[in-house]
Formats: C-alpha cells, sequence, structure tokens
C-alpha cells in the first residue's frame, strides 16, 4: 500500500499555515516537516492515519505500508504508537536526490559514487561520501566539497547546505530551503540580509504547490486525451520496494522506521532515516551506531518536536502543542512564549473541522 495525501489540501489548510504565523513576523519556507506548519499538519494527518492503520488492521494485516507523507518522521511515529503490529517504512527522495546533486556539483557520475547517509528525515547527513575509481582506489570527495564551500562555487539555491557544511563537517540530504527552517540559525526577523545573502525563498511552497496544481490538471487532460503517455520509472524507492519483495532480487534503500539502537545516539523511540536491505524478507534496516555528536545534536531539536506533537494527537492533549511549538527552534527563535501560545489557539480555529478537539 501507498500512502500519498495531503489532509486540508493546499487551500485551506496549507495557505493558513503560511498566512497566520506571518501576522506574528513568522516566515516560512515549506511549513511541511517542522516548525509550526509541520506541527499542524502532522495534527491534521495523524487522526486519518489512524483511521488508515485500523482499516488495514481488518482487511490487510500483513500488507506492508509505504509511507511518502510529511511529516515523515511524525506520521511514522503515530503509526509506530498506533499499530506497531504493521509493516511500514516512510519513503523519501531527499538521500538518492542530493547524492545526483552532490555529484554533479563535483562533475561526477554518481555511478562511481558511494555514499553512507544517516540521521532523521530532512535531518540526515552524509557520513561517507566518496568516488570508487577503476582501480578499486576510494577518494574521499568531502575535501573537493569543502573546497566549493570554501571558495563560494556552491548553487545558488544551495548556499545553506553548504554554510551548514562548513559548520557541522558534514552535508545534509534535504535542500536548502527545507533545512533553512529546522534551525533558528538562518530565518530572522529584520535580517533579511541573512536571507538574501543565502537565497532562502520565502513561502517556497505556495509558489510550488501552485506551480504543481497547474500541473496536475494538464496531465488530466493529457490522460483524458486519445494520445499515448510515456511512463518512465522515477527514482523513488516505493517501486524498488515492490520488485525486491516479489522477484527476491535485493535492494538498498533508505527508509524511515523506528531508531531501536539504529542509531545510537539518538532516542530508540524516535523514527531515523537509515540504509535498509530489502527482498522478501522485507525492509530490514541497517544499524549505523554512534554518528558524530554535532550531528546529533542537531537531530535532537527536531526530534523533541516530533515527540511532543504525536503526543499531542495522540492524547488530544493541547498543552502538548504549545510545549512543541515552545520547543521549534524556528518558532522559539522568532516569538515570545505568550505569542507561541496565542498563534497556536489562533491555528487550531482556523483550521475548524480538520482537527480534532483539544482538552
Amino acid at each position: 500500500m501507498i500512502l500519498m495525501m495531503q489532509v486540508g489540501g493546499y487551500k485551506p489548510a496549507t495557505v493558513t499555515d503560511f498566512d497566520i504565523p506571518k501576522k506574528y513576523g513568522l516566515r516560512q519556507t515549506i511549513a511541511d516537516t517542522l516548525g509550526i506548519g509541520g506541527i499542524f499538519r502532522g495534527l491534521r494527518t495523524i487522526p486519518v492515519l489512524e483511521a488508515i492503520c485500523r482499516d488495514m488492521q481488518e482487511v490487510c494485516p500483513q500488507a506492508l505500508l509505504m509511507q511518502y507523507v510529511n511529516p515523515m518522521a511524525i506520521n511514522c511515529w503515530a503509526i509506530k504508537d498506533l499499530a506497531p503490529e504493521i509493516r511500514t517504512v516512510g519513503l523519501c527522495h531527499s538521500v538518492q536526490h542530493t547524492a545526483g546533486h552532490l555529484a554533479q556539483c563535483l562533475g561526477e557520475d554518481i555511478a562511481d559514487v558511494n555514499y553512507v547517509s544517516a540521521g532523521i528525515n530532512h535531518v540526515a547527513f552524509f557520513l561517507k561520501y566518496e568516488k570508487i575509481h577503476s582501480d578499486g582506489r576510494r577518494e574521499d570527495l568531502y575535501p573537493r566539497l569543502n573546497a566549493l564551500a570554501a571558495d563560494g562555487r556552491v548553487p545558488p539555491d544551495d548556499r545553506v547546505r553548504f554554510d551548514v557544511l562548513k559548520r557541522l563537517g558534514h552535508f545534509v540530504t534535504e535542500s536548502s530551503e527545507h533545512f533553512s527552517e529546522y534551525t533558528s540559525w538562518y530565518i530572522k526577523e529584520g535580517r533579511g540580509d541573512l536571507i538574501d545573502q543565502l537565497n532562502i525563498p520565502l513561502d517556497e511552497y505556495i509558489r510550488r504547490c501552485e506551480v504543481q496544481i497547474k500541473e496536475w490538471h494538464a496531465l488530466r487532460k493529457e490522460l483524458e486525451g486519445d494520445k499515448p503517455i510515456e511512463v518512465c520509472r522515477s527514482n523513488e524507492y516505493a517501486a524498488g520496494i515492490i520488485h525486491a519483495a516479489v522477484t527476491g532480487n535485493p535492494a538498498l534503500i533508505y527508509g524511515n522506521v523506528p531508531n531501536n539502537g539504529l542509531i545510537e545516539n539518538l532516542p530508540d523511540e524516535c523514527i531515523v532515516e537509515v540504509p535498509c536491505h530489502v527482498d522478501r524478507n522485507g525492509i530490514q534496516p541497517v544499524r549505523v551506531g554512534r554518528i558524530p555528536s554535532q550531528l546529533s545534536a542537531v537531530m535532537n531539536l527536531s526530534v523533541s518536536v516530533q515527540q511532543l506533537t504525536v503526543e499531542a494527537a495522540l492524547t488530544k492533549n493541547r498543552e502538548r502543542i504549545y510545549q512543541a511549538a515552545l520547543l521549534d527552534p524556528h518558532t522559539s527563535a522568532e516569538l515570545s512564549p505568550d505569542q507561541i501560545w496565542n498563534l497556536v489557539d489562533d491555528l487550531i480555529v482556523a483550521h475548524g473541522d480538520l482537527l480534532p478537539r483539544y482538552q
């Protein structure tokens, strides 16, 4: 089963997630994974996930749920707590997309690149990124990536991630526009110089949704027309998982699964994104061990928000929503506690029946 949906749609839900925070001076880029937008997208989505899990328990308890819906870690964490017996994996494309992107930046063929990534969804880092030469020699490509960052020879739309590379020593897998709102470092009220310097696209998801909706309408006309449509396999993981499960030919993916010791210095109960072996036995995560402490520290900024959001959704405890927003790095860097409480109240009212009743 492949799960792709947007509870509340672009309008009104996503627009609300942007417009109301803006009234408080809180600007976002994507708002679907962390931040106040990610929190409320999770709160809208988890009740629907709960209903889907109940249906799966009744109709197809042995099926594999391939979960593509953001906020990825929050949603997968909720599924784990709601229905731990369901076989599930969260799937994203940030690891393979960024691996290819970095190869292009270096003028290399991705087929010659070997990498290992680990972390949490959208805040995972390449622990290894190397070139395999024809004679078998392995070349660490990080010195060349560091040289690009030091010389400023980076893509204009990727300045945030190359800045993160300079600060933390590793390259993050999610895009610059996403990562810029996961910390308190880059988007700041009154610091237009930072926005310009790092080319951060505020309100990017709003513009992106408008474009995608037009593309969907165009695709619908094509599908309803008489001309044949070329279908090509993408680099999304779901097709590879299905092929491996049916044929037994193994595949390697990056999946979002319960930690349970896979990454030693992250909480066992959180959802991590790690390499996974796939065959007829299903999804088999690979234990990574301990990751650099500066990376786990950045990840834990997100993990606390994820945990409190899941608790809010599953217990209907309104206090947990306030606390999730209070601990969110970007929200708390911009707003006072009273502003955060008022913002949460405004969003609960605005989303109306898209949210359950909280106590």
